[in-house]
């Protein structure tokens, strides 16, 4: 394949004697990965519910390696959010950030969603997933695999770094950097990547690299977490940037990773010469079965400057950040007022922004939910209703996809769950569900879009919704109508009639 001559004289330079293997591996076939959604099935469950012929990724528990021809894309699994198509070597990560229940996680730079649906995963619905994209069109893909996935208390944003840092002062416990970069561990996997890199990429990258980082560490909480990576092999994006980040920021310092034999540590030689470099990673394609990638682990240190601020501080600045500035007394009182309102309201333990007839329609659906719900995190705008995450009050001043898991619409004297919802929930947290087999035909054509005759089929009430499932896994709404299930899967995410 092509390879820029520039890039294989640098390449030459770094890798010395192995050059030769590293140039005889674009040649080879690329590997096929996948990652198992935890949030939804234990890895020994999934083992031995898919038909695909695996290998596991010996150094990411919940990953692996499956055969082209199995088309995983192309199973009903997958459109139950079960596993998530991930290159091998990228799925290092994730895997590398101790997330746990309960946390405020920030992936900065998420689309289309493999490493910030898996954060998600470790969070276990517990705690908050912020998501970032800068672009509008790449964060439409992230929100679509959060929803996928199953992740509920996501909050999704389309800023730039420095904004999001303005209302997120020391406020996260682990923060995931994958960034931007001159990708030249995807060579192989898209040439067209190879034919339109130049010497001036990785310069370039590196210098965007570099203020997304600061703006990161900003937002990282003392003694948080934060863990940097790239798809490349240049060393200005990798130990050059981490080198940085060690002088720049005192605060910061490496911590070694769990490793895997066939990891390389980072190369001193290609930065400052600071021995700490050593705990970075390096994933090289000659070594290991993937497409090659940089990893560092940092942790923020304390001193008593940033105990200062503490995440309640920074909540706090965040609702008064907010509020729009006036001078006008009624604008003010009518502020006051509607605060009051919302205060009473939640103290009802009632949906927030809705009207008693649109509680009412609420309650009556949620009657069937068997799900734990806090009302008080529920609100209605404009007759769509959310499920907000904890730690996100208030946000106006940033540009947000999605604030919280999207419920669904209220149509008058009736409610419309979302696709986002279904994905969500256990098929035992709702009253009624159609369960098909995977090898059920009608699967393949529920998820096309297709009305389906269920009336040999089991479910908890003869008409109405239901929660549609394969395999006890669910995929979506139905609608029950004397035996035929009306089809309620969202049009974009149907499965294409001849694919």
């Amino acid at each position: 394949m092509y390879l820029p001559e520039a890039f294989q004289k640098k390449m030459k330079a770094i890798l010395g004697e192995e050059y030769d293997d590293f140039l005889a591996g674009f040649e080879k076939p690329r590997h096929y990965g996948l990652r198992v959604n935890t949030a939804k099935i234990t890895v020994e469950e999934f083992k031995e519910l898919v038909p695909f012929h695996l290998t596991q990724i010996p150094w990411v528990e919940n990953g692996f390696y499956y055969e082209e021809e199995d088309a995983p894309t192309r199973h009903p699994y997958y459109y139950a959010g079960l596993y998530y198509i991930q290159e091998p070597s990228a799925m290092t990560t994730a895997s590398r950030l101790p997330v746990g229940p309960g946390e405020r996680v920030l992936d900065l730079c998420a689309a289309p969603g493999g490493k910030a649906t898996e954060l998600g995963a470790k969070l276990f619905g517990e705690g908050l997933l912020v998501a970032n994209d800068i672009s509008a069109s790449r964060v439409k893909a992230l929100l679509k695999n959060i929803e996928v996935m199953g992740i509920p208390n996501s909050f999704l944003l389309n800023e730039v770094p420095a904004k999001i840092a303005e209302q997120f002062p020391a406020y996260f416990d682990k923060i995931l950097v994958d960034a931007p970069c001159s990708g030249e561990g995807m060579f192989r996997k898209n040439p067209e990547a190879a034919r339109v890199w130049s010497e001036e990429k990785p310069p370039e990258c590196a210098k965007m690299q570099r203020e997304i980082v600061k703006q990161a560490i900003s937002m990282l909480k003392p003694g948080g977490m934060m863990i940097y990576s790239t798809c490349t092999f240049s060393p200005e994006e990798n130990e050059q940037i981490i080198a940085w980040v060690l002088r720049e920021f005192p605060e910061m310092q490496l911590i070694p990773m769990k490793g895997y034999e066939g990891f390389s540590e980072g190369r001193p030689d290609l930065a400052d010469g600071n021995p700490e470099l050593k705990k970075c990673v390096r994933i090289w394609p000659h070594h290991m079965d993937g497409e090659g990638h940089f990893v560092a682990l940092m942790q923020k240190s304390r001193t008593p400057e940033m105990d200062d601020v503490s995440p309640e501080k920074s909540s706090a600045y965040i609702s008064e950040a907010d509020e729009e500035p006036s001078d006008q007394d009624d604008v003010k009182k009518k502020k006051k007022k509607a605060k009051k309102g919302r205060k009473d309201q939640k103290e009802r333990n009632e949906a927030a922004g809705c009207t008693r007839q649109e509680q009412a329609v609420l309650e009556s659906f949620f009657a069937d939910v068997k799900a734990e719900v806090d009302w008080k995190r529920i609100e209605v705008r404009k007759g769509f209703a959310y499920y907000l995450p904890e730690g996100v009050e208030g946000k106006k001043n940033l540009v947000f996809v999605r604030n919280g898991l999207y419920l669904g619409e209220i149509r008058k004297d009736r409610f419309e769950p979302s696709q986002a919802f279904a994905m969500v929930l256990q098929k035992k947290e709702f009253a009624s569900s159609i369960d098909f087999p995977a090898e059920d035909e009608r699967v393949i054509r529920y998820l096309k879009g297709e009305t389906v005759d269920v009336s040999d089929l089991e479910c908890g009430k003869e008409k109405g919704w239901q929660l549609v499932c394969v395999d006890g896994y669910p995929l979506g709404w139905g609608k029950l109508v004397n035996g035929t299930l009306k089809n309620k899967y969202l049009s974009g995410w149907r499965m294409k009639v001849n694919g």
